[in-house]
């Protein structure tokens, strides 16, 4: 990617931050978002990337500016926050203002099954995919594995229209046991 296309997609992902309700923003849509005004894709991995860097960065001058405008009313910054963002960023916590939890991709984690396996939202290739995936260790860093599935959205809610019929028959199963 070069610098250009960095520059037109910093300024976009920087005004769309600028103008958003931070309370319900999540990287995901100001990438959409971004996307969509650019009329280019951006959930290519390395684009992925960058827009992440851009919003955390964007989050972490609003956090400094907020210390400061805080220091300067005459009250005591909270050391506490700082502190716990720091912890957060040593762990590689990649979480939003939202709240939300993202892995290395900037795929949102919906919940951990278990410690390696996880159900996560992401866009592949356009499409929306719930993915509930195996994940291994290297290097620090969570990385999934070929074991797991994708579902599209529409896959999805087929599954989920299921789920009462698999829970009946997991009860049928348990009870003939």
């Amino acid at each position: 990617m070069d610098a250009r296309m960095e520059k037109k997609i910093e300024e976009s992902v920087l005004e769309i931050l600028e103008t958003s309700d931070m309370q319900e923003m999540t990287e995901y849509k100001v990438r959409k978002l971004a996307a969509e005004k650019l009329g280019i894709d951006l959930s290519e991995p390395s684009r992925k990337k960058f827009v992440r860097h851009v919003v955390e960065t964007f989050l972490e001058q609003q956090a400094q500016q907020q210390q400061q405008n805080d220091a300067v009313q005459g009250g005591q910054v909270e050391e506490n926050a700082s502190e716990e963002e720091e912890e957060k960023e040593e762990e590689g916590s990649n979480s939003l203002a939202d709240g939300k939890e993202y892995d290395d991709d900037g795929d949102l984690i919906i919940c951990r099954l278990s410690e390696k396996r996880r159900v996560t939202i992401q866009d592949f290739r356009g499409k929306t995919l719930v993915s509930i995936r195996e994940f291994y260790k290297k290097d620090g860093k969570f990385l999934p594995t070929s074991k797991g599935i994708s579902l599209t959205a529409e896959q999805w809610s087929s599954f989920k229209k299921n789920v009462p019929a698999i829970d009946q028959a997991i009860k049928e199963m348990e009870d003939r046991l």
